[in-house]
């Protein structure tokens, strides 16, 4: 039997480590896009919802393609592509793996020791596929220099087979928005917009200034100068390799650590879900008239769906 004073030792390091994996697990589960009210307003396209509409795009871009004059078409499984997005033919490069798709980057201290800040997920089933030039500009309605805003004859539709594919199902779009110097005119402009400017607002926060001060403290004490993760992310020295270096892992793996030793990403995202929260009740009316359109498109995508089995 263990001496009682050396059992209750190993059961406050057990309750410690416990405490420590949960903290964690609360740091990696608040730093996705879905933990955010604003998400609720965004796209989902893994939902089932999301499914029916890339499907629905893709067989009415089909036949639109068809009366263009791309016989081709008219055999294409539409399965294959109804979940990417067409690149035109010798713009496909290998997509950089640099970078983090989260919110807060990387927070995991040993897949940040592995793999760095080359930390992008790549979903293979997701890869855009190539297209011919003459191909490309009738699904996209994107033109280069030189390009002709005809097919076979048959003038290209605004936004190509794919745009008018999506307002069909959507109805006409919004007014584009500009936001941080990008316009957007997609359906979901109105909640990109909004997530934009409660960040914007949200970083204003003391809060907010506090933590990035505490993480690059903690940075110092590990042998790295940096005011914010975003300036350790970004550093251009990481964007020079394919595969991360020695020097990017350690700085990865203390960026991590140093997020979950100041409880930063609790703090900003509890700064940043009440920055969403003020917007939603701002907004409210327009977020739930574009919610509402939304669950309006997939009734019609189903409705497309079901006349074509």
């Amino acid at each position: 039997m263990l001496p009682l004073a050396l059992t209750g030792l190993l059961a406050l390091s057990a309750c410690q480590f416990a405490g420590q994996d949960d903290s964690a697990d609360d740091a990696r589960r608040l730093n996705t896009m879905e933990a955010f009210p604003l998400h609720a307003y965004l796209p989902d396209p893994s939902s089932d919802r999301g499914k029916s509409i890339g499907t629905a795009q893709w067989i009415l871009a089909k036949q639109c393609m068809v009366r263009l004059g791309f016989a081709g078409f008219a055999v294409l499984d539409t399965r294959s592509v109804e979940s990417t997005y067409p690149v035109r033919q010798g713009t496909l490069g290998s997509r950089s793996r640099t970078g983090d798709d989260s919110p807060y980057g990387v927070d995991d201290p040993d897949r940040a020791a592995e793999h760095g800040y080359h930390n992008r997920t790549q979903e293979e089933s997701s890869q855009p596929q190539e297209w011919p030039a003459d191909q490309y500009v009738a699904l996209t309605g994107r033109f280069d220099s030189g390009d002709s805003h005809h097919a076979h004859g048959h003038p290209v539709p605004d936004g190509g087979c794919l745009g008018q594919a999506t307002r069909k199902i959507y109805g006409p779009p919004p007014k584009v928005t500009t936001v941080n110097g990008l316009k957007l005119s997609g359906y979901y402009s109105l909640g990109l917009q909004l997530w934009y400017e409660s960040n914007k607002q949200a970083r204003k926060d003391p809060a907010w200034k506090k933590a990035d001060r505490a993480w690059s403290a903690c940075m110092k004490e590990k042998g790295f100068r940096y005011s914010d993760p975003d300036k350790a992310s970004l550093d251009t020295a990481w964007y020079r390799t394919e595969e991360p270096s020695d020097r990017e892992k350690k700085t990865a793996a203390a960026d991590a650590r140093c997020k979950l030793d100041t409880d930063y990403i609790g703090t900003l995202h509890a700064i940043e879900t009440r920055a969403q929260k003020a917007v939603i009740s701002k907004r409210k009316k327009d977020l739930d008239a574009l919610r509402a359109a939304d669950e309006r498109a997939g009734e019609n995508a189903r409705t497309i769906i079901d006349k074509k089995s």
